[in-house]
Order: C-alpha cells, then sequence, then structure tokens
C-alpha cells in the first residue's frame, strides 16, 4: 500500500516514533518506480549500479528499492557473485511468477497444489521426494495434541531470518502455537521489530478471523506494516525462510487412515535446503499471493454479517 510521504511521516509523528530518513526513502517508492524498474530489469538482467543510473539515484537507495521489490512484490529477485570478496556483484533478475516451473515435474507439482483446497488433498512428501537426498531432512512425531517440540526447533529457524519469511497457512492456528514457553507469534514480532517483511497466504472466515486479527494487531502495535495476509485456499501448510530452508508440515490423523492401522496423530516435518526447489516454492507462494485477497477486505466484510439473536 504506498501513502504519501507527509501522510506516513504525520501518523508517525502522531505515534512519537522516531523517523529514520530510510524510512522516508522507502516509502517514496511509488508504484510508477516500481514499474519503471521492473521494466528494466524483465529486458535483460541488471546490476544494482545499471539501475540506479536509470532512475538517477546513488547505489545505495536503487539497492534498498531493489530489497523492498523482491520482499514486496516477488517480481524480481536477485543473486550476489563472488560474495564476500571486493569484486562481488549483485545482479537483479526478473522472477516470472507466472512462469513457475522448469521442470515437468514441477509442472504437475504446481497444477495439483493450485487445484486442492484442503491440507489432506496433497502431501508434502510429493515435493520432498524430488529433492537431492543431500539437501533435504525429514523427521516425524507422534503427539496428542498440536505442540511445537525442541526437536522442531521452530523458535531458531524463525530467529535465523534475515530477510524475509513466507508462510502457507490453513487458519493461522499458528497464532496460538508455543514452544515451551515461549508464544510463537511473539517470536514473529520479534522479526518484525527487525523490519524483516511476513508474508501469509490462508483462509480468511469466521473460523480464522480472530488469529488473523492477533497477527494484524502487531502492525498496529509497531506503527508498521511488516505482516501483510492474504486470502488463499490452498493445501500446502509450510515457512520459507529467506533463500534458505523451507519447512513443510503435515499432520496425519488415526480417524481418517483406520485401514493403514495408524495409532495414534502423527506430524510429519519436511525441511527443503536446495537452492532451486526454494526459489519455485517461492514463485508458489508469490502467485497465490498475487491474486490473493487482502486481510482488510475479508475482514471488513465478514464484519459485515449481521448476528441475529434466536
Amino acid at each position: 500500500m504506498i501513502i504519501s510521504v507527509r501522510k506516513y511521516v504525520t501518523v508517525l509523528y502522531s505515534r512519537k516514533r522516531f523517523i529514520y530518513p530510510e524510512e522516508i526513502l522507502l516509502i517514496m517508492l511509488d508504484s510508477k518506480l516500481i514499474k519503471k524498474i521492473n521494466d528494466f530489469v524483465y529486458i535483460k538482467p541488471r546490476t544494482i549500479q545499471e539501475i540506479a543510473q536509470y532512475i538517477e539515484k546513488n547505489w545505495r537507495t536503487a539497492n534498498n528499492y531493489v530489497d523492498r521489490i523482491v520482499k514486496e512484490t516477488g517480481s524480481i529477485s536477485t543473486r550476489i557473485f563472488r560474495e564476500g570478496t571486493r569484486g562481488a556483484l549483485k545482479i537483479v533478475y526478473w522472477s516470472n511468477i507466472e512462469k513457475i516451473h522448469s521442470t515437468s515435474f514441477q509442472e504437475k507439482l504446481f497444477r495439483k497444489i493450485e487445484s486442492r483446497r484442503d491440507k489432506r488433498d496433497f502431501s508434502p512428501f510429493d515435493i520432498y521426494q524430488y529433492v537431492d537426498e543431500k539437501k533435504r531432512h525429514a523427521f516425524l512425531e507422534e503427539q496428542d495434541k498440536d505442540i511445537v517440540t525442541e526437536k522442531q526447533n521452530l523458535i531458531n529457524i524463525l530467529k535465523s531470518t534475515q530477510n524475509q519469511v513466507l508462510i502457507f497457512s490453513g487458519n493461522l492456528s499458528l497464532a496460538n502455537l508455543i514452544q515451551g514457553k515461549k508464544k510463537i507469534i511473539d517470536i514473529l514480532e520479534e522479526l518484525a521489530k527487525r523490519n524483516i517483511p511476513i508474508k501469509i497466504i490462508t483462509q480468511i472466515d469466521i473460523t480464522s478471523i480472530k488469529n488473523v486479527k492477533k497477527f494484524l494487531s502487531i502492525n498496529e502495535k509497531l506503527g508498521k506494516e511488516m505482516i501483510e495476509i492474504r486470502y488463499a485456499e490452498q493445501p500446502l501448510r509450510c515457512f520459507i525462510i529467506d533463500n534458505k530452508l523451507a519447512r513443510f508440515k503435515e499432520i496425519k490423523n488415526p480417524a481418517d487412515y483406520k485401514k493403514y492401522e495408524l495409532k495414534k496423530k502423527t506430524y510429519l516435518f519436511y525441511d527443503i535446503y536446495d537452492d532451486e526447489w526454494i526459489e519455485w516454492l517461492q514463485k508458489v507462494f508469490w502467485n497465490f499471493f498475487s491474486t490473493g485477497i487482502s486481510a482488510d477486505r475479508r475482514i471488513n466484510d465478514l464484519d459485515s454479517i449481521e448476528k441475529l439473536k434466536i
């Protein structure tokens, strides 16, 4: 959502929060400038210096703009060559979310994901089986109730985030999960405080509206929109942490698998570290996110439902 610099500064001033120059700089990234950068990169990959010259800004400003577009829209991506050396080079290239798959396996998987709505209709194992054995790991736990164990290590995984978190969710029950004595939503709030954007796709209806509002209240508390939620029905339950990890969760309920004699509720976790598969999963996410309905709109429509006393 783009707002004027004057209005943004007024809002922050009214909340008595110090305004950093970078914040004003980034809010000036309007839709016209985003399109200008996107169109320039669409033609061919560009360096940050080329983009800086094209939009007549300095290297740092252009780099901040590119990082913002990557995190907010997913329309472009970046790669750093010779990272850690004096000759490091950051390349910006077009991330075609319309052309998601690079293999026939990925194409079939995406069509299957796209056509399913319930988590029971798709198993993450169908993705996991195609990943190089050296770039994946999986484990299972038998539980009586849904809790985050030390083995899952979700808190440390989230705390390791440097750039962004993408979340495929069902009804955002994540808002109520606890690992030990720490709430997962509090860890995500810590990330938001560190200016790490969190994007979520989930169902938004009368069963999940309270969970959605818990997450959106973080934005109100911080005075900035670091968590963005959009409505989309899809079968995946997954965290994508930066470009380094995709963590899937799958639940097998004995009531649904009687003929297999599953005695306890079983939770399966699939970790993928493969760069190419993570990039593909990011494109799947952005495909749903780009067409999803904003949480604010869904909540307003849900709040308009008249409650009758019988």
